[in-house]
């Protein structure tokens, strides 16, 4: 495997910070030929899917790829915007808006790129953009809250599969989860104060995150745990009693055990037995995508009111909220901790000084 090599490296060029933004990822397009291409790459992660090789292969090239991108493409064609994917879209307004808030209040150099683990930009890239931007520390921030082998797990596959490439590696670090920070917690509080300013307290209020197969819990990923303290933690400082919420768990594939309750099943028995209005909320997504603005804001919806009820409102994501932004810069700021640029502006402008003046000294000896 041929390495990406550094030959003519320039000791006295400025080294940065960078930070890596990771999401899921998006197709190119609603098309039926780009939904396959990115459904394949997602469906092939061995991470994701938990099945002998060859009987999985079969069956997602077989039937699988098959069937469901029609199906898939026309959910993202109703989502889609002109600027394109609202995955894409709400993670770039992200990135930009990270590296403005960092570039005030970091005293060293920093750049931050966007990486999505299936389609484009892909993880390869956004690392690409940080080694030619000479990031010699790289912080790799995947946007999701709660812990699993199937998101934050596969990340880290996708970065160490990319670096093992490389020839000069950087310093690393890597942010595991941060379903309990007080900032994210207060971030979910504060965007559901304010929708029901604007629009009333519903029956109910119903967190709904991201189905896991109920076999990998029961093999140790911590998920379901993180999901319920994050939870727990909300209803607690939105001071809602336990009949006023509910948790429960969305896009369920294939016929096995996923984690339980439900979404589909726990609306619909809330509007059989009574319950007229609910609100629903996705802590588990960092940005609006299909699974929130198509399966949870309209499907979902529309299966609650067939059931009785009355009144459903989606509470959107934290996406690009000034609240969700201050999060991430601290997230940053704290997991970058002993890192030069994080130091105070003076001291690190010094001390990115001296290494340059270092570096330009040594770069004079070599000629």
């Amino acid at each position: 495997m041929p390495f990406v090599n550094t030959p003519d490296y320039p000791h006295a060029s400025p080294e940065c910070l960078g930070v890596l933004l990771v999401n899921l990822g998006t197709p190119d397009s609603p098309s039926v030929p780009d939904v396959r291409r990115y459904l394949a790459e997602f469906l092939s992660d061995r991470r994701v899917v938990e099945m002998a090789r060859v009987p999985w292969m079969l069956l997602l090239y077989g039937i699988i790829l098959r069937t469901r991108p029609k199906r898939s493409a026309h959910a993202y064609q109703s989502i889609w915007t002109p600027d394109g994917s609202p995955l894409l879209t709400i993670s770039r307004r992200q990135a930009a808006a990270l590296q403005t808030q960092l570039d005030a209040r970091l005293g060293g150099p920093v750049k931050v790129a966007l990486g999505m683990r299936y389609g484009q930009p892909s993880i390869a890239a956004g690392l690409a953009e940080l080694r030619a931007a000479n990031a010699r520390r790289v912080l790799i921030l995947p946007l999701y809250p709660q812990y699993s082998a199937t998101t934050v797990g596969t990340v880290f596959d996708a970065v160490a599969h990319e670096l093992m490439r490389w020839r000069w590696l950087p310093e690393l670090r890597f942010v595991n989860q941060y379903h309990d920070e007080p900032a994210y917690i207060a971030a979910l509080a504060a965007s559901v104060r304010a929708h029901w300013a604007e629009h009333g307290q519903a029956e109910r209020l119903l967190l709904s995150f991201h189905g896991l197969p109920q076999a990998y819990f029961e093999q140790g990923d911590p998920y379901f745990c993180h999901c319920q303290k994050t939870a727990r933690l909300l209803a607690e400082a939105l001071e809602l009693p336990a009949e006023r919420w509910g948790l429960s768990f969305q896009s369920r594939l294939g016929k096995q055990a996923w984690l339980k309750p439900y979404t589909d099943a726990t609306l619909e028995n809330w509007g059989r037995t009574g319950v007229k209005s609910v609100q629903v909320l996705s802590p588990g997504f960092a940005a609006d995508c299909l699974e929130t603005l198509e399966e949870i804001a309209v499907e979902n919806r529309e299966l609650f009111l067939a059931a009785g009820g009355t009144a459903y409102e989606y509470i959107p994501c934290l996406n690009d909220t000034a609240e969700h932004l201050a999060l991430i810069t601290d997230l940053v700021i704290r997991h970058s901790s002993g890192w030069p640029e994080i130091a105070h502006p003076a001291a690190t402008a010094e001390v990115l000084a001296e290494r340059q003046r270092r570096a330009q000294a040594l770069d004079a000896r070599s000629r």
